[in-house]
């Protein structure tokens, strides 16, 4: 019983819309870190490796035990490296994907305050008071709440 209840809360949380908005959400940001992996490996390096005596990032390294000209030899070899090449594409990776990602909440933040804004004067315009008694009513309202006066659609 208290399997079928649990497999019962389980499937009412994963049908939430919030749980497949991260699901989708994390997929795409999966393809959205290869386009970034391969934006700095295939054209942002390969112009900064020329610019430092055409170094290749990818392939810097420092043996711990062992003499390997490349990274790949001394992996094969299964030698203990510091690939410290590597953490610098991640590096600029991450940096990448932040700095994107600060564009994008800072473009939601300016369009979120850019609706809040449109908010408070629609609620400051929909309203008007009524000239027989000064209470603030509805603009659309044809006859006062507060006085029973019948009102002209003229009144600001």
């Amino acid at each position: 019983m208290k399997a079928k209840s649990l497999l019962r809360e389980f499937r009412d949380f994963a049908s939430r819309g919030s749980v497949i908005d991260l699901a989708v959400g994390v997929m795409i940001g999966g393809a959205f870190g290869k386009i970034v992996s391969s934006f700095v490996d295939d054209i942002l390096m390969p112009p900064l490796s020329l610019l430092t005596g055409q170094v290749d990032f990818s392939n810097q390294f420092v043996n711990l035990k062992g003499n390997y000209a490349t990274l790949a030899e001394a992996k094969r070899a299964g030698a203990a490296t510091l690939n410290y090449g590597i953490f610098i594409n991640n590096l600029v990776n991450f940096l990448i994907v932040a700095f994107a990602i600060f564009l994008m909440v800072r473009q939601l933040n300016a369009l979120k305050k850019i609706g809040q804004k449109g908010e408070h004067k629609e609620s400051a315009v929909a309203t008007k008071s009524c000239p027989f008694c000064i209470s603030d009513i509805p603009r659309k309202a044809t006859r006062c709440p507060a006085c029973t006066s019948e009102l002209t659609e003229a009144i600001a």
